[in-house]
């Protein structure tokens, strides 16, 4: 049984039934494979094309000298469709592949085809301007700051290299004077960056999708490894968890940050217990093994680094801890150390990071930067623009502002009292601390005023190591593909011309249906209900 499986103290421990290995595909499933990283790579490459048009571009856009590619910045309605051509082609392919990664099924897709599927599709993504967001932008200016030895965590782009620097140009408006939100160990790697390019935007934009890259190849490292910790098929996780659409928009095309911090929270849950014995409640643990403390300790090193990259990943020590308490005696004293335990791993490796970077903890009193604004998807900011129309129907006055900061602090209320409730019930075996982890964090990004469509990868990318059931899967999935479509490129505003967008939406959509009619042709199995019937049954094992 896996670490963290669910288990009463009060019944005897019983391994579940569980299926036996999945197969390999038969030749006419792998040329159904075949369609589908096809389908899913012309998507990309569509994509590609159209972020030269209708990306996020520099302000001085290199692409203008640029024979035949310039020609995509000159026709940006065009650019948006094919961008939306290749958004839905790509949704679709994650779609389709997800049928070959299905649990259950006799045969499964290994985790090699699905990397290298992977990489097929975020190939094209790797040298394109920025999509769905300038937030890179944002990471050069305030990376730049640090490079030039001022302080990002009181200094804005505007006033630190002021409002003519090409750096600062980039920046959206509404965070041309704000502090930086994001970790010090971040800003110090990115300073690094600044110091390699010096004002070259574009050299320092792929750079900077590098770093993302490397969040997202530690993703696909441990997500398998942790899922089969976990009890879950690891080409399930890996579809779900490191395929899914947001992670190859906003992780990759976007060069988010995210990327590095969710990388480096999940490999140090995979490093931390790499050595921890399979057990179950009610065991008698056995002594510590040889490396186990050592690589406790590495795992809740890596996990602070993410942290120090995104404060996010700091919850996960809890977490870990908990399941550092379940492996010794599960007793209150027990998680005490734990705790104290993790507190220690993180104030050492904290102040390593805060003082070596030279930047100190200015970065704790940053951290509610991102709340200056309000996102139209997210729960409590709509929540709190309907008390204000409200207030002012009923003659009380705008007091939207207010409720803002009033609804956000109980938002942040209610995540921390789901954390605290998650973290018990890992603690007494009820649930796997793993989900646990991805509930909590989900609470945090959704009750958040400036929820975000890829900060929820907080939450799928670790319940799709764990969380193995159906329900679940199809949540995750309608979630993912609607949340895809919700960011559009931010590359134009059309001089005010709102039916440009909805014309490139309406050419992408006849696009894409021309792409399943060529589907249906290649392997209409595909555009058909998968009717693979599972394989039978392994028996039980006490």
């Amino acid at each position: 049984m896996a670490i963290g499986e669910p288990e009463t103290e009060e019944r005897p421990v019983v391994s579940p039934v569980r299926p036996p290995e999945a197969g390999a595909l038969e030749p006419a499933e792998l040329r159904a494979l075949d369609v589908v990283r096809r389908l899913g790579t012309v998507g990309a490459l569509f994509l590609a094309l159209g972020s030269l048009g209708a990306g996020a571009a520099p302000v001085l856009n290199p692409v203008q000298d640029i024979p035949v590619l310039r020609l995509f910045a000159r026709i940006p309605t065009v650019s948006l469709a094919m961008a939306f051509t290749g958004m839905g082609m790509m949704v679709l392919a994650w779609l389709m592949l997800g049928r070959f990664a299905r649990p259950g099924r006799a045969r499964l897709a290994s985790r090699p085809q699905l990397t290298r599927t992977l990489v097929m599709w975020l190939t094209p993504l790797m040298v394109i301007p920025p999509l769905f967001s300038r937030d890179v932008y944002s990471y050069l200016a305030q990376s730049e700051i640090v490079h030039r030895g001022m302080d990002p965590y009181s200094l804005g782009p505007a006033q630190a290299l002021g409002v003519g620097d090409p750096l600062t140009s980039g920046v959206s408006n509404m965070w041309r004077e704000t502090p930086a939100p994001y970790g010090p160990l971040f800003l110090k790697l990115g300073s690094l960056i600044s110091g390699v390019v010096g004002d070259n935007i574009v050299a320092g934009v792929l750079l900077q999708r590098a770093m993302a890259l490397a969040g997202v190849v530690l993703i696909i490292w441990a997500l398998p490894r942790l899922a089969r910790r976990f009890g879950v098929e690891p080409a399930t996780a890996l579809w779900l968890g490191a395929a899914n659409p947001l992670v190859l928009f906003h992780l990759v095309a976007g060069a988010h940050n995210e990327a590095l911090g969710i990388g480096l929270m999940l490999a140090g849950l995979e490093l931390g217990i790499r050595r921890l014995p399979v057990r179950v409640a009610g065991d008698t643990p056995p002594p510590l093994a040889r490396g186990e403390l050592l690589f406790i300790v590495l795992g809740a090193t890596v996990i602070t680094l993410g942290a120090a990259v995104k404060i996010n990943a700091l919850i996960a020590l809890g977490f870990f801890g908990v399941v550092i308490a379940r492996r010794w005696h599960g007793r209150i004293a027990d998680l005490l150390r734990a705790g104290a335990l993790m507190t220690g791993v993180f104030a050492v490796v904290m102040v390593a990071v805060c003082y070596g970077t030279g930047l100190g903890f200015g970065w704790v009193g940053a951290l509610g930067t991102p709340g200056l604004v309000r996102s139209w998807i997210s729960p409590t900011a709509e929540l709190a623009n309907l008390g204000g129309v409200l207030g002012i129907a009923l003659g009380l006055g705008n007091h939207t502002d207010s409720l803002v900061s009033i609804i956000q602090l109980a938002g942040t209320l209610v995540a921390g009292l789901i954390t605290v409730k998650f973290l018990w019930d890992s603690f007494r075996w009820r649930c796997r601390p793993i989900i646990g982890l991805g509930v909590s964090l989900g609470a945090f990004m959704m009750l958040h005023v400036a929820m975000q469509p890829w900060w929820l990868l907080w939450a799928v990318i670790p319940l799709a190591a764990a969380a193995g059931t159906s329900r679940f899967r199809v949540a995750a999935t309608v979630l993912s593909a609607v949340l895809a479509f919700l960011a559009g490129p931010p590359g134009s505003s059309f001089n005010g011309r709102s039916f440009v967008p909805l014309q490139a939406y309406a050419a992408g959509i006849v696009v894409v249906l021309v792409a399943l009619l060529v589907v249906r042709r290649t392997a209409p199995s595909l555009l058909r209900r998968d009717r693979t019937r599972p394989a039978p049954l392994a028996g039980t094992a006490s």
